[in-house]
């Protein structure tokens, strides 16, 4: 009877995962072969990848994850560690989730009135008089502060699971703390650290909402692009093919990462 309840919920979550992630695919993929006037074409693959724009702008949105999930992961490591031995841990783990609680929308007009030219953080860095919004370095820093609890919670439960007897025996051997840190927590952490590296690298690439609030149009990368062919020239199949160009390279970086993984 178990084993029936087992296949029976399986085959629902394999249906679910069938209709709303394997179909979408399938039809943005046959959408991506259509021109503007729905009539077959291979010109807007021949077009993305012969088009110096596009490539620029694929370039840019790595250059921009990178450095979004740069800064969440020095940010998120350490806090994790502390987090680990606090005592309260409860609370600040509650700190870390609940900004996922509120709506994206939300806090990206709040931060506005934090980064233009009346905001605080514009006055505490001394630029009052222009403000840091629609800039690159306001984009990375609202994008980064939205993706901080996806780093911090799977470094912090890999650091967790770490048993604390091995940390023990590190000592009792002779090992330093930086040593025991470098080869003893920081090896066996690495799966959180992946795992947060793909939960806020991949979904970087296609930022658009932040892009378009915090960054102006100043700021064009791969999501935005789709958002443009999709509501302002209203070309669906060249906005298919990034959105599946888009998948491809999501589905690169996560092979690349859990094959270094592996080997490690």
């Amino acid at each position: 009877m178990m084993g029936k309840k087992y296949r029976n919920l399986s085959s629902v979550y394999y249906l679910w995962i069938a209709l709303f992630v394997i179909a979408p695919i399938i039809l943005l993929f046959f959408q991506s072969f259509k021109d503007i006037y729905g009539n077959f074409t291979l010109d807007n693959y021949r077009n993305y990848f012969s088009s110096p724009t596009y490539l620029l702008m694929t370039a840019n949105s790595f250059l921009t994850a990178f450095l979004i999930t740069g800064l969440t992961l020095l940010v998120s490591y350490p806090f994790a560690y502390f987090l680990k031995s606090a005592k309260n841990k409860d609370f600040w783990l509650l700190l870390v989730t609940l900004p996922t609680w509120i709506n994206l929308l939300l806090k990206a007009y709040a931060f506005i009135g934090l980064l233009n030219r009346n905001g605080k953080i514009a006055s505490i860095l001394g630029l009052a008089s222009e403000g840091i919004l629609f800039t690159n370095p306001a984009f990375i820093l609202v994008a980064s502060y939205v993706e901080l609890p996806f780093m911090i919670l799977p470094i912090f439960r890999s650091l967790e699971s770490i048993p604390n007897q091995y940390i023990i025996a590190s000592k009792d051997l002779g090992a330093s703390s930086l040593q025991t840190f470098k080869r003893i927590i920081l090896p066996l952490s690495m799966d959180g650290v992946i795992a947060g590296i793909q939960a806020v690298f991949i979904p970087s690439l296609s930022l658009f909402l932040i892009t378009r609030i915090i960054g102006g149009n100043k700021i064009i990368t791969l999501g935005t692009a789709v958002e443009e062919h999709y509501l302002v020239t209203q070309n669906w199949g060249m906005g298919s093919t990034i959105g599946i160009v888009l998948i491809a390279l999501m589905f690169i970086v996560m092979l690349v990462l859990n094959y270094r993984n592996r080997r490690k």
